[in-house]
């Protein structure tokens, strides 16, 4: 690892080094800014709108899972997309790509208004945290759940519940159920690794079924915007959450792998370390700061349950005022109409001021105390940052490379098979949202490319209840339900890295044991919607999908449990040692 970060700084070192060189020579020869930018303008890479446009994250993921290293993976992944980006019928340009790295891939992402707004949020609750911590609420909460949660299989149930209830926006669910679970969980020996799929599994998957949701904002305003048909983009959202099979499935596996207490594939060599002797992160250290010991004695459950309640309260308010709910907008409307980060930028500042003077009233912090905590909270949230950073830097690089309009094209040459359409939208859609990280940018893709298909049905529709054309509702099903598999597969989804932040689990650790639990519903989801094309049911599609889901985790743990002995004795003996 020390070689590999040593290599990583030279080329780096390097790289800049030539980058700097070519900026100067072609600054020399500039003569005209307003010709060179119209140059600029109609610069075309060689691999634009081809399938090497989805090289960089391919990279990127490969070797993250291959070097278990995310950090070094991401920047070599935004590398190649600027390589590719200069290269031109004109030849290479090393000005080209430097511009594209830092300028279009990194700099432009991070002065964008939305992922400033997440990275203020995610700060203001790394803050939060720190502060309930040290006035001892998350302390006493751990203290009071395990009287009353005495078992590893109620621990894992209460995180799920509460995951369900938090359904207004994943950033928000990720990072509040972490910190508000893990000291319990981690008192029942459940893994980081397990915590963290429990709260990825039910942050997206939830919010993609929720009327009232940052995500029903976004599908609603992406349906409303992308056909001349008028559409009601919220009933359309609420008709396609029966055929969301991703979500409700998932939801059913989490339930399964709670209550049954059965796990395969790297999460059960995770579980058993985890239970025979304490350690939750495989020896993996996770980053986390000993904000136990320094926690007032003080300190009462109500110190960690009213500061999450007011934060709660905040981010909805911030949400439905940027929806101009405080105008006069109702508060379905001001939900889709919502700014989602600057609503949670603006709720989370206000809750921290609030929840400041809290603990000054209660006497668990100081002044100084409180402030102390500014810095630590931003210290926390410096991995997920960085990994933040440069996942949103690959998806400027594949925007550059016009991987949506290659994508959105081989779409549009499979529509003539309508009766495969929602197969082929899931398995695209995965595809997608796996290979960029978003799940939003995917279903804001492929919705168009929907709607655009039926729209002569459109223009024929009523406003009845039930006019929306059936296959219509499953094609969009197909493309959420997809699009929040791959971004739950994927290691540069902002889901996945806040998962793994609010667990306090290693990033990649939570990738590689998560993934096998979400291509088993993934596989069981394409079945589903081949069945969808042909019969379009939605009991008999969902009743078929889930006995064919809890059929199958029936015969994968019962082959896993097999060696269910012979693995815990070899790890008690590898422990030993």
């Amino acid at each position: 690892m020390k070689k590999m970060t040593r290599i990583f700084g030279i080329l780096l070192l390097c790289l800049a080094l030539v980058g700097a060189m070519s900026m100067v020579f072609s600054a020399e020869e500039a003569t005209d800014v307003a010709a060179a930018s119209e140059e600029a303008a109609e610069y075309a890479s060689s691999f634009y709108n081809t399938f090497l446009a989805l090289l960089p994250p391919i990279i990127a993921i490969g070797l993250a899972l291959i070097t278990k290293e995310v950090y070094s993976s991401l920047f070599i992944g935004i590398l190649s997309g600027g390589i590719l980006y200069a290269i031109s019928a004109d030849g290479f340009s090393f000005e080209t790509m430097f511009n594209a790295v830092l300028k279009d891939g990194l700099l432009n992402n991070l002065a964008d208004d939305y992922n400033m707004g997440i990275l203020i949020f995610l700060v203001v609750l790394g803050i939060i945290v720190v502060m309930m911590n040290r006035a001892g609420g998350s302390r006493s909460y751990g203290e009071w759940a395990s009287k009353r949660i005495k078992s590893n299989k109620g621990a894992q149930a209460s995180t799920f519940g509460l995951g369900v209830l938090i359904f207004v926006d994943d950033y928000f669910n990720c990072l509040t159920v972490g910190s508000v679970m893990r000291p319990l969980t981690d008192k029942q020996r459940i893994s980081r690794a397990k915590l963290a799929y429990l709260i990825d599994a039910t942050a997206a998957p939830v919010c993609i079924i929720a009327p009232i949701s940052s995500w029903a904002a976004a599908v609603s305003g992406t349906v409303t915007g992308s056909s001349g048909v008028e559409v009601n983009g919220l009933e359309l959202f609420i008709r396609t959450i029966p055929y969301n099979l991703y979500a409700l499935l998932t939801l059913a596996m989490v339930l399964f792998v709670a209550f049954s207490g059965k796990d395969f594939g790297p999460m059960r060599k995770h579980e058993l370390r985890a239970r025979i002797n304490g350690d939750l992160t495989s020896g993996i250290d996770s980053g986390e700061s000993e904000e136990e010991e320094k926690s007032n004695a003080k300190g009462k459950v109500i110190d960690l349950v009213l500061p999450v309640v007011i934060l709660i309260v905040f981010c909805v308010v911030g949400m439905l005022y940027t929806g101009g709910f405080f105008s006069g907008t109702g508060i379905i409307d001001a939900f889709a109409g919502c700014d989602a980060s600057y609503g949670l930028a603006l709720g989370s500042l206000g809750a921290l001021l609030i929840n400041v003077v809290y603990f000054l009233c209660r006497r668990v912090l100081s002044f100084k105390e409180s402030m102390a905590a500014i810095p630590e909270g931003f210290k926390q949230m410096v991995p997920a940052i960085l990994i933040l950073t440069f996942a949103w830097g690959l998806k400027g690089m594949t925007g550059l490379l016009g991987a949506d309009v290659y994508v959105a094209e081989l779409v549009k040459s499979a529509t003539a098979l309508q009766i495969l359409l929602p197969a082929i939208l899931f398995i695209v859609a995965v595809f997608l949202a796996f290979a960029t990280g978003t799940s939003w940018g995917t279903f804001g893709i492929l919705i168009p490319i929907v709607t655009g298909v039926f729209e002569a049905d459109l223009a024929n529709i009523t406003e009845s209840a039930g006019s929306l054309p059936t296959l219509m509702v499953i094609c969009i099903s197909a493309c959420l339900a997809g699009a929040v598999c791959g971004d739950h597969c994927s290691p540069i989804s902002d889901t996945t890295i806040m998962s793994s932040t609010g667990a306090k689990c290693d990033h990649v650790t939570h990738v590689s044991t998560q993934l096998p639990y979400a291509m088993t519903v993934a596989s069981v989801c394409l079945v589903g919607y081949l069945i969808s094309g042909f019969i379009q049911n939605v009991w008999v599609v969902l009743g078929v999908s889930m006995v064919l889901l809890f059929a199958i985790l029936f015969v994968v743990t019962k082959i896993a449990n097999r060696n269910n002995a012979a693995e815990e004795a070899a790890l008690r003996k590898e422990l030993q040692e």
